[in-house]
């Protein structure tokens, strides 16, 4: 039995959530086979293949696209969904398994569920037009870069965490992430940057720069509890206090009880940029993408979200 889309084309990231993925897999397969669901699946072996396959789908005429995995997959499929601004086919659908990686695009929907919820979910017909962020940034080269991200981007802080957490053993599991904010936080300091938003310019120290389509970042905390994914608008927070903030608030982010603060600017904006001197690293849906100067903005509706 084919979805309301036609048959579907699930796209597995196997080694998402340190392999929970690929060990929970089987159960997703079977509970989608319970539902007479028709599909096929690909698996990535290397990093950019998901987007690769998304847009083989997209060009074979599959028009049920799946990611299976944590937030780096439904990126990479995301990227392979749309072409420039618009999207390579406007009748295509994204679902998204998380599978047990952790993915927290999804918990803003309410997606996170067990296999089973998750196939009778992806069975239904309900879609809903969803925002995706840009970023343009400055790569690893030296040269002008630009990605498309489903969730959440940072500048400084959580991305200094995120280059540090992969350069450690994926074994360590969530302690390579401890690891990483204790050296981040012994190194890094807080650094004088003007930000750019619809609502002007605002110079202040910077710790962290959160560009929040979604409203969960970090394995659930609740960052950016104003953010709605169809709304237009990024939920922006700028961290200005001492560059241990973020960690020393980390059990209020969680619950999303960390807002109204002194120390956090927050807006409401469809555009953020700032070029700080020196540069601060940038990264988007748990990737180090490469430097500031760094400019966000919103392809509105662009995508159609299975929820």
């Amino acid at each position: 039995m084919s979805s309301p889309f036609g048959p579907a084309r699930l796209i597995v990231n196997p080694r998402a959530g340190n392999g929970v993925v690929g060990r929970t897999l089987p159960r997703l397969r079977a509970a989608l086979d319970d539902r007479a669901l028709d599909y096929d699946v690909v698996q990535t072996r290397a990093p950019g293949d998901a987007t690769g396959f998304a847009r083989q789908a997209l060009d074979a005429d599959v028009r049920y696209l799946v990611a299976v995995g944590g937030d780096g997959t439904v990126s990479e499929v995301v990227n392979g969904m749309v072409d420039g601004d618009e999207a390579v086919a406007s009748d295509a659908v994204l679902g998204v398994a998380g599978a047990g990686s952790g993915c927290d695009f999804i918990r803003t929907f309410g997606l996170d569920r067990d296999p089973e919820t998750t196939a009778r979910h992806l069975a239904s017909e309900h879609v809903m037009p969803v925002d995706l962020g840009v970023a343009t940034y400055v790569d690893r080269d030296g040269k002008p870069g630009r990605r498309l991200f489903a969730n959440v981007a940072e500048v400084g802080y959580g991305a200094e965490v995120v280059r540090r957490a992969a350069r450690l053993p994926r074994r360590l599991g969530r302690v390579r992430y401890l690891l990483a904010i204790y050296a981040t936080l012994a190194t890094m300091d807080r650094q004088v940057a003007t930000v750019t938003t619809a609502q002007g310019d605002i110079t202040v120290p910077v710790v962290e720069l959160v560009v929040a389509n979604g409203q969960f970042f970090g394995g659930g905390m609740k960052v950016a509890p104003r953010a709605l994914p169809d709304d237009g608008r990024y939920n922006v927070l700028i961290f200005t206090g001492q560059r241990s903030q973020v960690f020393l608030m980390t059990q209020r982010i969680y619950r999303g009880e960390h807002l109204p603060h002194p120390d956090i600017r927050e807006f409401q904006s469809a555009t953020v940029s700032l070029a700080p001197d020196p540069p601060m690293l940038v990264e988007a849906d748990g990737e180090v993408l490469g430097t500031t100067p760094a400019s966000f903005w919103l392809l509105e509706r662009v995508l159609r979200l299975k929820i």
